[in-house]
């Protein structure tokens, strides 16, 4: 599926949030408090959009999807950062390998949330630091039922004029509306084995950063 939408993956992800995806990104990269020098991993990069946002803090990043459509479309657009193939369930990389991991968008995609999340913890070094950037629950009302009306009628319909694949973009409404909300990701992964879980709301809680910290 995303092989599919690779080449106006970016634009249309622009189009769909209101250019709001740029600043989804900063946050994300604010919120794990880079260091230059850091080796920092981009899970799920798609593109690799978001791992060039994190090149900026001076930190050495490491951009990995399942995707090669997605990764050869990253490459097209010249970006220069390190871009590799690989399973978010089985890393390729030893374990405590990086200072820093993160995965924005992406775990919803994985088959097994629990899995993904305990092998980002795995690649970490003690004292490392992880920020997931996902979709979540509008914390006011008003808000989350105007959201909610947005993903199931409205998206759905803008896909289809701005995507190459608008069923793609089905599946995206589908499975926000069935991810757990902002308490429910955070106990996930706390039982994957981070520590120090909390998290940090974006537009109104469309989407949560949620950070944590791997003890030992």
């Amino acid at each position: 599926m995303f092989d599919v939408v690779a080449r106006g993956y970016d634009r249309t992800n622009t189009v769909l949030s209101a250019g709001q995806d740029r600043w989804w990104r900063r946050q994300t990269r604010r919120a794990l408090g880079l260091r230059a020098g850091e080796r920092v991993l981009d899970v799920a990069a798609g593109t690799g959009v978001s791992t060039v946002e994190l090149s900026r803090s001076g930190a050495y990043p490491v951009g990995v999807d399942i995707s090669l459509g997605m990764l050869a479309a990253g490459r097209a657009c010249g970006r220069e950062v390190a871009l590799l193939a690989g399973d978010a369930l089985a890393l390729p990389f030893a374990d405590g390998t990086f200072d820093a991991v993160t995965i924005s968008f992406g775990l919803r995609n994985l088959h097994d949330t629990e899995a993904g999340l305990s092998e980002l913890c795995r690649v970490t070094r003690p004292g490392g630091r992880l920020v997931v950037c996902e979709f979540s629950r509008p914390t006011w009302a008003p808000l989350r039922r105007v959201y909610q009306r947005y993903l199931m009628r409205a998206l759905p319909v803008l896909a289809g004029r701005v995507a190459s694949n608008p069923e793609a973009y089905r599946y995206l409404a589908e499975s926000i509306r069935d991810w757990p909300d902002q308490a429910g990701l955070a106990a996930r992964i706390a039982a994957a084995g981070w520590a120090e879980v909390g998290w940090r709301n974006l537009s109104g809680g469309i989407v949560a950063l949620h950070r944590a910290v791997r003890l030992a």
